[in-house]
């Protein structure tokens, strides 16, 4: 039976104009870093075409080897910047930090791993195939909610989750940004996105003392 992690693990669970407070358990990634603005930094769109090979051929052994089929989980993106409101009222893309991520099963080890690499980069020219790592993102307690819209009308949900939701919790940021793109932009209009908007949170040295 093929599992479709997005019906069964509660981390992608979202509801649109609900801020829901979660713990996130630790979950693995393929991983690989850049810089700039997504919509027309070439690094952006290279990263995203060196992770899904790797993230196939993982599927694929892991159903012909283990005989453990699953849905390659969406496409999701850690996002930071030296000045955060970058993402918010600045609004200033070029200035964005940014790890594009595709989780893979507990059962995947780094055997596995380094064989999906090597399959990919013998089909690819692209140096950025030899960027992806294997790496486990642990964010433990998190907020996060589901926006529904074109990716820059993010920007008034974000303040909304900095400035006000999180403060008046008796919560503090600690990690960074964290996007889950429920749907393919290539194929649904920008006012039907889904997109989960996560971010890593901590209790307040006020809050935890009363």
């Amino acid at each position: 039976m093929m599992v479709d992690f997005k019906k069964t693990l509660d981390a992608y669970s979202a509801r649109h104009n609900t801020f829901r407070t979660l713990v996130v358990p630790p979950l693995t990634y393929l991983m690989i870093d850049g810089h700039g603005d997504p919509n027309t930094a070439s690094e952006y769109a290279g990263a995203i075409a060196a992770l899904y090979p790797v993230a196939y051929a993982l599927k694929f052994a892991s159903k012909n080897n283990l005989e453990r089929d699953y849905v390659v989980p969406p496409l999701e993106a850690l996002w930071w910047a030296e000045n955060m409101t970058s993402f918010t009222t600045e609004r200033d893309k070029s200035e964005w930090n940014w790890t594009a991520m595709i989780m893979v099963p507990d059962w995947i080890d780094r055997p596995m791993f380094e064989a999906a690499m090597a399959t990919a980069a013998s089909k690819s020219n692209s140096d950025a195939s030899s960027r992806v790592r294997l790496e486990t993102l642990d964010e433990g307690l998190c907020v996060q909610t589901l926006h529904i819209g074109s990716y820059d009308d993010e920007a008034s949900v974000l303040a909304e989750l900095h400035d006000r939701y999180i403060p008046s919790s008796g919560l503090t940021m600690t990690g960074k940004h964290h996007e889950i793109y429920l749907s393919d932009a290539r194929r649904v209009e920008p006012a039907k996105l889904r997109t989960i908007l996560r971010q890593p949170v901590a209790h307040s040295a006020e809050s935890a003392s009363l």
